[in-house]
């Protein structure tokens, strides 16, 4: 699960955890108390009013942006760079290994962490044949991390402009790292005319649609009962199912 800004496929599938550990990147500063003279400069030259006399100097971390003025001028040298924590890599192993973590609040290095999640499910399943990411919407920095090194893309979108706006950035992003694009429907019955419109986008740009999922009330119910939808009989685990095996036949093809 590479959505480390909202990671929640572990809530589903109830994995035994093998691993867990602090994720660190980037640096913010800090104070040496026994050497704070409280001055005030460094107070005085924050452009991010994260610093604060009480009576020594105090750093509010989730202010500082690690630009590293109140270091240079510091006179006596009491503000120092300490490593940040950026977030939590948890490590899974149910029947499968599943490698997911947790970008902390305030954090901007969500790439880098959606490379270390896929860095330790590569690392601890080398032999492992198929490997399926779960990427988090738009085409930001973990998008761009999600798409490196793969070798298909499966765009879920929904018949709404935004979604369908949405599809055409992330095509376009896919197409330019050579990848396989096959697109998804979901809740397809909304709005037929924009699942229309979405069937037509995918004629022209000759991109396979490999299958449109209902609006299903009864994906709700096995939501809430901590179950996946393929785990019930209902219509939209019905056509997920029919999605996944199109894609696979069209990744292996």
């Amino acid at each position: 699960d590479c959505d480390v800004d909202a990671a929640d496929l572990h809530l589903l599938l109830d994995p035994k955890v093998r691993s867990q550990h602090e994720f660190r990147s980037g640096v913010k500063a800090t104070v040496v108390d026994d050497r704070c003279s409280g001055c005030g400069v460094c107070v005085d030259l924050c452009q991010f009013e994260a610093i604060t006399l009480v009576p020594l100097a105090r750093i509010d971390s989730v202010r500082c942006e690690g630009c590293g003025v109140c270091i240079a001028v510091c006179r006596v040298q009491a503000i120092e760079w300490k490593p940040e924590v950026a977030g939590e890599l948890m490590l899974y192993e149910n029947n499968s290994v599943f490698s997911t973590a947790k970008l902390r609040m305030g954090s901007g290095n969500s790439g880098k962490l959606v490379t270390e999640v896929k860095n330790q499910l590569q690392e601890k399943a080398k032999d492992v044949e198929l490997t399926i990411i779960d990427g988090s919407p738009g085409i930001g920095c973990p998008v761009v991390a999600s798409l490196s090194g793969v070798d298909m893309v499966l765009i879920v979108t929904e018949p709404s402009l935004s979604g369908i706006s949405d599809m055409q950035r992330i095509v376009k992003t896919a197409l330019r790292f050579g990848l396989k694009v096959a697109i998804c429907i979901n809740k397809y019955d909304i709005n037929l005319r924009n699942t229309e419109q979405i069937e037509s986008y995918c004629i022209e740009q000759n991109l396979p649609l490999v299958g449109k999922i209902p609006f299903d009330k009864e994906a709700v119910k096995a939501v809430n009962r901590g179950l996946s939808i393929v785990e019930i009989d209902c219509a939209s685990g019905r056509s997920a199912q029919k999605v996944y095996d199109q894609t696979i036949q069209l990744l292996f093809s």
